[in-house]
């Protein structure tokens, strides 16, 4: 398993987390009311033990933290250093949460290095990227007590998120690159789209009771198409792709990206678009 995510570790403690953690606010601002979603599907009590899997820089476990209380923790997880470097020093003087740097498929989630045996399962955004999924779930499954709770929100596909696909088709075409269709079962974001595949995970996994409730809200992606632009040239499917076209492509796509922007800004040029997410909950069987 750790051969199989090494792509996604590297990733994440590359550019794509570097960017995270020096965005930290307002990334978490872009997608805070998903996982808020999720949170309110979590039902997170005073006293529990919680494993928030994905927890990049901190926000959810903090809010975590914050409805489980003194006598609950909370294990902050994720394979980004320079993302968990910011979680810790937003959690600096709380006792009841800590951050472990390691993938959730194979990390020691019990005993010395983990606070498990878990309540609660929590993400936002964080479980789409194993190689192998069902084996990851089964892993964080033995770690969570009988009858523990799950909650996490991921996308829904691609094209149902203008957010993601107006930039993304704009940066395709400005990109030169010839890319064959994207496998929409591989690790990233939109690979737990399909409600019912990610039924069956869980269930293979040992979960039962799964339910998967669409949730909408909108992303606001900048203050006018210019900004908007450059930040998806830096977060999400349309910065992939322009990583991968390098830095000469650069200014082309993000040119292309803030011409297709510009018709949706709202009167005081802000362009925000829709996102859409499954808000999935489980129980350990």
């Amino acid at each position: 398993m750790a051969d199989a995510n090494a792509k996604q570790i590297e990733d994440w403690n590359g550019a794509v987390g570097e960017h995270w953690a020096a965005e930290q606010e307002k990334n978490d601002r872009l997608i805070k009311a998903f996982g808020e979603a999720a949170l309110r599907a979590a039902g997170a009590l005073p006293g529990e033990r919680v494993l928030d899997v994905g927890c990049g820089c901190g926000d959810t476990s903090l809010a975590l933290a914050g409805m489980v209380g003194a006598h609950g923790s909370v294990m902050g997880l994720d394979v980004s250093a320079p993302m968990l470097a910011v979680a810790r020093r937003r959690a600096e003087g709380m006792a009841n949460v800590a951050f472990v740097e390691g993938d959730a498929s194979r990390a020691e989630l019990r005993g010395s290095e983990g606070l498990g045996p878990f309540d609660l399962l929590y993400s936002r955004f964080g479980v789409m990227f194993f190689d192998d999924p069902e084996g990851a779930f089964r892993h964080m499954r033995g770690a969570m007590k009988p009858g523990g709770r799950v909650a996490f929100a991921c996308w829904q596909a691609a094209r149902d998120n203008p957010w993601a696909m107006v930039p993304l088709v704009a940066a395709r075409e400005a990109s030169g690159l010839n890319l064959p269709p994207p496998d929409p079962y591989a690790p990233g974001p939109f690979a737990f789209a399909d409600a019912d595949r990610v039924k069956g995970i869980l269930e293979r996994a040992g979960f039962g009771s799964v339910k998967a409730e669409p949730f909408e809200a909108p992303m606001f992606l900048g203050a006018s198409a210019r900004s908007a632009a450059v930040g998806c040239t830096k977060m999400g499917p349309a910065s992939r792709l322009a990583r991968e076209a390098g830095k000469d492509r650069l200014p082309a796509i993000t040119d292309a990206i803030e011409r297709v922007l510009a018709p949706l800004a709202a009167a005081d040029g802000s362009v925000a678009l829709p996102g859409r997410t499954w808000v999935v909950t489980a129980r350990t069987n």
